[in-house]
């Protein structure tokens, strides 16, 4: 049973609203965030609907870091490697001193983790874990969030996430961690995600997760108020499949609903919610095709536009250069996150 809210607003409605909540002025009291592995800015843009003052972003990419910049300009941001970040460093650039942060955000990559053997948590594959566990220690927030694939919880990964869960408790937190689906949270996208929520034991309060709080909206609810033209712009070059060869054609022509054309691209369901949203990848394919999916009407693939409305991004929300549609598979849905930054909100108000 979810606990709907604002169910009679259209999606278009909800994304605005969304929108003007980051736009809103902070009080001085208002929760503090810093955001580790911060992409885009989908985690950011969920803490900031929700209320927060983003002290600090840290992130790599120069392509994210790009677009963090253009929508989130006032937020200081550590553009480099993590590793090179001290304690020290991190609380000057946040302002902050130990134990004042509200919450500590990231989405660790745990791609090290092995699934034989020791499953070590000093492997190098797995530094970026390590990491974030050296900055939650430094800066002792009072609560942390940590996003991750659902596949942490499947056949012998248990273990590695048992391993994970040991690594936060042993850092001072009250840990608990569950399996949540975006689509239950305003995103018309089938996205299920592990969330860690941390509070720190001397505050004595129990971590929880939100309740859901929409029904799943639909491909047509997300994008339906969206030109639907066979759009030259959006068009790309497919293998071709049944030569299997590297020729390409303007279109694959023969793409039915529900059916997979060009190799692995598959016409979704418009009155469905989109699938999970990946970045594009592949090897030996064309980065922009890997992982794409067919327009419910229309023989293409989605436009940046249409894949941001998929991920909850508001139409205000601009993407640096030419890769939106990389930014947008790796990130955190706004919305998504808005839900869990409110509850953890709701845990820490008599702090």
């Amino acid at each position: 049973m979810f606990v709907q809210t604002a169910a009679t607003d259209g999606y278009l409605d909800i994304l605005n609203e969304a929108w003007r909540q980051h736009l809103a002025p902070r009080s001085p009291d208002a929760p503090t965030v810093v955001s580790l592995f911060a992409g885009c800015g989908g985690s950011s843009l969920g803490y900031s609907m929700a209320g927060y003052r983003e002290l600090l972003a840290v992130e790599w990419d120069d392509g994210a870091v790009a677009t963090f910049r253009l929508n989130f300009p006032d937020v200081p941001v550590y553009h480099g490697d993590i590793v090179r970040l001290s304690i020290d460093e991190c609380l000057e650039l946040a302002d902050i001193e130990p134990g004042k942060l509200d919450v500590l955000d990231g989405s660790p990559p745990c791609q090290g983790f092995s699934t034989a053997g020791k499953r070590r948590l000093d492997d190098p594959r797995n530094r970026l874990f390590t990491e974030y566990v050296r900055l939650l220690r430094g800066l002792q927030p009072q609560a942390f969030v940590v996003e991750n694939v659902w596949g942490l919880v499947q056949g012998r990964m248990k273990l590695v996430f048992a391993e994970i869960v040991q690594e936060l408790r042993d850092s001072g937190y009250n840990v608990s961690a569950r399996l949540l689906d975006a689509r239950y949270f305003h995103v018309p996208q089938r996205r299920r995600r592990i969330i860690f929520v941390g509070t720190r034991r001397d505050l004595g309060i129990a971590p929880s997760h939100p309740a859901p709080q929409s029904r799943p909206y639909t491909v047509k609810e997300a994008i339906g108020d969206l030109p639907h033209k066979q759009d030259a712009s959006i068009q790309h070059t497919w293998i071709d499949e049944k030569q299997r060869s590297t020729a390409t054609y303007p279109l694959a022509l023969r793409a039915r609903q529900g059916e997979y054309y060009a190799g692995h691209q598959k016409r979704i369901e418009w009155d469905e919610p989109f699938p999970t949203i990946l970045k594009p990848s592949g090897v030996g394919i064309p980065s922009y095709l890997r992982n794409a999916y067919c327009h419910p009407l229309y023989t293409r693939t989605f436009s940046v536009r249409e894949l941001a409305r998929a991920c909850s991004f508001p139409d205000q929300f601009r993407f640096a250069g030419n890769q939106g549609a990389f930014r947008i598979g790796n990130a955190v849905p706004p919305l998504f996150m808005r839900a869990i930054a409110q509850h953890v909100k709701e845990l820490l108000k008599n702090v």
